[in-house]
């Protein structure tokens, strides 16, 4: 992938994000107490959407890079 292939789905990946978030906050909020559930079972629901949109191979190198980012952050926070 070229330099600005590469910024082109960058930039659309951070305009999704910001579309996701934006429906995720909403979603929390409507959840109330239950919050923190809507939030995880929001991540299964799009796990399962993706699925039909890309390989699952794919989806898994996904959530692996995501849980390292996850891991990577507990771990910034705790120095």
């Amino acid at each position: 992938m070229t330099e600005q292939g590469r910024s082109t789905a960058e930039a659309m990946f951070e305009k999704a994000l910001d579309v996701a978030e934006k429906h995720l906050d909403a979603a929390v909020r409507e959840g109330g107490p239950l919050g923190a559930y809507v939030a995880i079972a929001m991540i299964e629901a799009a796990v399962n959407q993706a699925v039909e949109h890309a390989s699952n191979g794919d989806i898994a190198d996904m959530l692996r890079d995501l849980a390292e980012q996850i891991e990577n952050d507990g771990d910034d926070e705790e120095d």
